[in-house]
């Protein structure tokens, strides 16, 4: 490997997800060729605004608050500064730097492997392209307070923990914002172990919970034909926890029904050319139709012709109720 080998690479042949490639390649030639692995990794730190801006709210909330609060440092806009610095001799300053230095010390000899061990829970690497898929399927913005990625680095976070049995599985992956999921992985003492119990909970008797013709799944959900379709290839998309209510699903849930939904609209739209449309809905609750007190949500294919006027939709859901007063249905549109 010579220098236009290597100076093609980077000009030609590179191609980056992210700024990693020219980082190692700077600290390996800054340092005559060779560094420790460590080293390569300090280096892309130093290049990672998110983890800079993390950081800088651990001060500002955290340490900074503490050390203000006993007012041995002060702060005048983004400076810190400690108090009565200038009266301090060159040998007072070092014996208070060894002073943290011995605290340092003494809190990891007692913590040990403890010490980082909430920053590295969950952080097994997560293959690109399941990464990109999560982070398209939130619309690239931060699935708990909507922040978009142009404003704040996103990050990976397991919806359920996976120190609480949280499989490694898209399903239960969620996006969010470094400053959401820094809040999340410090506050939610939650115990997740009733939930992942719940997920496997069946009903005897129960048509959805013991499926005969399974079309499709993935770990949380499966799909199937509707036994009385109301068009052909109508299809039931079924979590298979047994439970009777949509807003009683979880976030893991919901995202594993809206992957399968997804799916099984490319496959239908495969099967049959003529599907042009499609109805999607749920019956919750006695009042509003269900029969089936176990979730199920209809993916209904539609096609042009299938009924006189296919306007409104959903809205006929209660018949005579679905127009507008003095309004055409077959004039005013979707609404």
């Amino acid at each position: 490997m010579n220098f236009g080998d290597i100076y093609s690479f980077i000009t030609e042949k590179m191609r980056m997800s992210h700024i990693y490639q020219p980082v190692m390649l700077m600290e390996l030639l800054e340092r005559r060729g060779t560094c420790h692995q460590a080293d390569i990794a300090k280096a892309i730190l130093n290049h990672d605004e998110s983890q800079i801006e993390y950081y800088t709210k651990i001060t500002n909330q955290m340490v900074g608050k503490v050390l203000r609060k006993h007012q041995i440092v002060k702060k005048d806009g983004p400076i810190y500064s400690i108090n009565g610095y200038s009266s301090l001799s060159p040998l007072e300053v070092e014996k208070i730097i060894l002073a943290c230095q011995e605290r340092i010390i003494q809190f990891i000899e007692k913590r040990q492997d403890s010490v980082w061990e909430h920053r590295r829970r969950g952080r097994e690497a997560i293959s690109g392209t399941i990464r990109y898929e999560v982070y398209k399927r939130a619309k690239f913005r931060c699935e708990l307070c909507g922040t978009s990625a142009d404003e704040k680095a996103l990050e990976i976070d397991h919806i359920i923990p996976s120190i609480k049995g949280g499989p490694d599985d898209i399903s239960n992956y969620q996006a969010l914002c470094y400053s959401c999921n820094a809040m999340k992985r410090d506050r939610d003492d939650t115990d997740f172990r009733g939930i992942r119990e719940s997920y496997k909970r069946r009903e005897e008797g129960c048509l959805f919970c013991s499926p005969k013709d399974i079309i499709d799944e993935n770990r949380l959900c499966y799909a199937m034909r509707d036994g009385y379709p109301v068009t052909p290839l109508h299809t039931l998309i079924i979590p298979k926890r047994h439970i009777s209510s949509y807003f009683d699903l979880g976030q893991a849930e919901m995202n594993a029904i809206t992957d399968l939904i997804k799916k099984q609209k490319v496959s239908l739209e495969t099967l049959d050319e003529t599907i042009t449309g499609f109805n999607v809905g749920i019956n919750d609750g006695t009042s509003a139709g269900q029969t089936i007190f176990h979730c199920h949500i209809h993916l209904i294919p539609r096609r042009d012709g299938d009924v006189e006027s296919p306007r409104g939709g959903v809205r006929h859901t209660i018949p005579g109720k679905g127009d507008y007063p003095g309004v055409s249905r077959d004039t005013r549109g979707d609404l």
